[in-house]
């Protein structure tokens, strides 16, 4: 939904401060937004007039077989290969030590020949004990929410739709335990098809996948009813094959992603700050973008009802989240004066002052919603060149980076990492499965193999150990001496000018909660229904509520 004709946009309002915006407790109560990766995609796709094809379907009675599902744009096309299995209940699991899954999935660059479809048969349904090649982009897996699979299944063979209630209460009915890129298993590197326009924005190709799976994840349920039923099965109804998206199953494996990309995190939270600054400098609210924020809101109130979570942290921020829809509803539609100069600005303002920071977050996505014209535009400003600011100008003084580190990191003055609570937390990559974990410093072993991630603790170090050096006295000089510094110096150098770059926390504090940073990454990528089932892993919906490849045919 977009309002008005696209204009050079004046921007009176500054941006959230990177203190407010960076801290982990706001990250955590982030929403997905017209900026989320799926709803980037989503844009293109139908903008560029793709065209979506089924060109295979060998799927037997038992559900075993094989399909590909075509993406073809005004360049290039993409091709699905969904393999289909019957998984024995007992072998059905969501941790990455599984080795066995409902349906797996390779997406091709291209069409993939006979020969490709032997080969990918052989190594996709292995996941990580296979191999693909530079010709496929993902590697993907996913099992079955088994009762609301049954359910439809069930339903639609003897002639009747599901029930509503038992779809929104589960949301998909398939859930991917692993969606993999950029070079792993043999996969295409990130580099060799980041120029490709409808590649460029971040995780491109792995929405892609996930939004053809969920088209394979009604076929193959529709397939069973049609086996099962014979004659008087009947296809999903087309208002409730929307309510169902694909679940995903994400733990620890993904949360250092934003420490080890400060860059990208950077340009993601400068193009939703920039977003929301431009909205809020509005000078009238145009009665269209009114009518379409209501809409949102109604929405997300509806949302927020049905999302349900047994979670004790989730629990309460879904509460908030309600409590916080609800009276944002009534100030709108008794004291918000839609008329007044720069409303959507005053609309802010009063969130700020009375909602959470759940309702907060909240009230950012639903004031970017109706304003495509405004802000879609930043979609284009997503990713990063991460090569750039890797070489350290070893002829800069120790003077000159002090003055940066004062400048750039105040915000460490907040710590003491004397205090063992808050160096408690250390990560590692596990040596099983090359995942990573997080480890307590004081109970576990292993902290020789300690990642780099405790940024606010490193650079912290670095700092202490500058205060013992001459002012003139060069970089290469002191990195001869103190060469254990040099990741946290090039860090700092490559990170001048980027405001939202660092999460302005502790991650190595006791009460760290990583599962804030998992819903920051999640709510880019446009994850709804947001349900933590620890502290450390989550189960997500994406595309709930979107179209489908055959309702946006070219």
């Amino acid at each position: 939904m977009s309002v008005a004709q696209r204009t050079e946009p004046v921007v009176e309002v500054a941006p959230r401060t990177p203190d407010v915006v960076m801290r982990l407790s706001r990250m955590g109560s982030a929403h997905p937004m017209r900026l989320s990766f799926l709803r980037v995609l989503l844009r293109r796709l139908e903008n560029e007039r793709w065209r979506f094809e089924r060109t295979l379907w060998e799927v037997n009675d038992r559900g075993v077989g094989r399909a590909v599902y075509r993406a073809q744009g005004p360049f290039r096309t993409y091709s699905l290969v969904a393999f289909a299995h019957d998984l024995p209940d007992e072998m059905r699991s969501d941790r990455v030590i599984a080795t066995a899954w409902d349906a797996t999935f390779a997406l091709v660059d291209g069409v993939p020949s006979p020969a490709d479809l032997d080969r990918l048969s052989a190594n996709v349904p292995l996941q990580e004990a296979g191999r693909i090649s530079a010709k496929e982009l993902s590697l993907s897996r996913a099992n079955r929410s088994v009762r609301l699979f049954s359910h439809v299944v069930d339903r639609l063979a003897g002639g009747r739709q599901p029930d509503p209630a038992e779809i929104d209460a589960v949301g998909y009915l398939m859930r991917t335990t692993a969606v993999y890129g950029s070079g792993k298993f043999g996969a295409a590197d990130r580099d060799e098809i980041a120029e490709r326009p409808e590649l460029t924005a971040p995780f491109q190709a792995e929405m892609l996948s996930v939004w053809l799976i969920r088209a394979f994840t009604v076929d193959i349920a529709e397939h069973m009813a049609r086996a099962k039923g014979g004659e008087k099965a009947v296809r999903l109804d087309r208002a409730l094959r929307r309510r169902l998206g694909v679940g995903n199953s994400t733990g620890l494996g993904m949360a250092p992603f934003l420490v080890r990309h400060p860059r990208l995190l950077n340009n993601w939270m400068t193009a939703r700050e920039t977003a929301l600054a431009r909205v809020r400098s509005l000078p009238e609210a145009e009665p269209a973008a009114v009518d379409d924020f209501w809409a949102a809101l109604e929405e997300a109130r509806a949302n927020a009802l049905s999302w349900r979570s047994e979670h004790p942290t989730q629990i309460a921020k879904l509460a908030d989240l309600r409590g916080d829809l609800a009276r944002l509803a009534e100030h709108v539609r008794s004291e918000w004066n839609c008329a007044a100069p720069m409303p959507w600005n005053t609309l802010w303002l009063w969130g700020e002052a009375h909602l959470s920071e759940e309702g907060q977050e909240c009230l950012l996505a639903l004031l970017i919603e109706p304003h495509g014209a405004v802000v879609d535009d930043l979609s284009d400003a997503l990713h990063a060149d991460e090569s750039a600011g890797f070489a350290i100008d070893g002829r800069m003084s120790i003077a000159r980076l002090r003055d940066i580190l004062a400048r750039d990191y105040a915000w460490l003055q907040r710590f003491d990492f004397a205090d063992p609570a808050q160096v408690a937390r250390f990560w590692y990559v596990s040596e099983e499965k090359l995942e990573p974990r997080l480890g307590n410093r004081y109970q576990e072993s292993g902290q020789e193999r300690e990642q780099p991630l405790g940024i606010a603790r490193d650079v912290s170090l670095l700092a202490a150990a500058l205060a013992q050096e001459a002012e003139d006295c060069p970089l290469s000089a002191f990195l001869l001496r103190r060469p254990e510094h040099r990741h946290s110096l090039r860090r700092v150098l490559a990170l001048r000018g980027l405001p939202y770059a660092e999460i302005r926390d502790n991650i190595l504090d006791d009460a760290m909660l990583p599962i804030d940073i998992l819903r920051c990454k999640l709510a880019f990528f446009g994850a709804t229904r947001f349900d933590p089932r620890s502290d450390r892993w989550v189960r997500i919906s994406l595309f709930q509520g979107q179209p489908y490849p055959d309702e946006m045919a070219g």
